[in-house]
């Protein structure tokens, strides 16, 4: 497996955050985090990019617990995009996104054609190529996220854990972004609100609450209507699409 967690546990205080969650991606696999707010899905994701440590269990990445990774070697594969993430400084776009070359590349080391064609994909990729001399302070929230995940994707990750990241979206971005992330040859962990662009995009669905894991499985067995009442409060009907053989949620007024 490229990611797998095993009997997570991570608290706040005497409050527990995340209560005995395990998983596993396969390398190359979508895999899409649900739930709704408070349900634990960003101390997850945090915990399987190594920047938190659960109070007990494990995360490990190729069979090697992440403890072991040192910080530059977790850098070079492992790409977050938290869901605000911020800039301070006003830099340009291309400034920002070169950021991604850092984990690659030692103190004395001199920028190089390999750097400037991977931040040239990875703003063609994010659709920020137009933008890449912009100023950060002149980019809508929209763009700003586009910008950081063009940023992870120059970091050339072999796991790409994004965190809401079509929040500030508009539709079409929202569709050719995660386009773009399902189609990438790398592992990927999806938070997302959106339950029909989980169901088009991610291979397999985990379903949080109370910082548990209440479902999991590929999206059609795990969509269905009593789910979407129970967790979410949702009275709506679920079909299989005819286009691509994957549920689809239709809400009832």
């Amino acid at each position: 497996m490229s990611i797998k967690a095993n009997d997570l546990v991570w608290k706040i205080g005497r409050r527990t955050i995340i209560d005995g969650v395990s998983l596993a991606v396969e390398p190359g696999k979508t895999l899409g985090l649900l739930g709704p707010n408070g349900s634990g899905k960003t101390s997850l994701l945090r915990l399987l990019a190594g920047l938190k440590r659960p109070h007990s269990g494990s995360v490990s990445i190729e069979g090697r617990n992440v403890r072991s990774i040192s910080r530059r070697s977790m850098a070079q594969r492992v790409a977050f995009v938290e869901q605000h993430a911020a800039t301070n400084a006003n830099l340009k776009v291309i400034d920002v996104v070169k950021l991604g070359r850092f984990p690659h590349r030692s103190m004395f080391s001199n920028w190089n054609a390999r750097d400037d064609e991977a931040v040239s994909s990875a703003l063609e990729r994010a659709g920020m190529t137009a933008k890449r001399d912009d100023r950060w302070q002149s980019l809508s929230g929209g763009e700003k996220q586009r910008a950081h995940i063009a940023r992870a994707l120059a970091q050339a990750p072999r796991e790409l854990i994004l965190d809401e990241p079509t929040n500030h979206l508009d539709i079409q971005h929202q569709i050719s972004l995660l386009r773009l992330v399902s189609g990438l040859p790398i592992t990927s962990i999806i938070a997302l609100h959106d339950l029909n662009h989980a169901a088009m995009f991610c291979d397999h669905l985990i379903v949080m609450q109370n910082g548990k894991i209440i479902a999991r499985g590929a999206p059609e067995q795990v969509i269905t209507q009593d789910l979407l009442k129970d967790v979410f409060s949702i009275d709506a009907r679920v079909e299989i699409s005819p286009h691509h053989d994957r549920p689809h949620i239709h809400f009832l007024p």
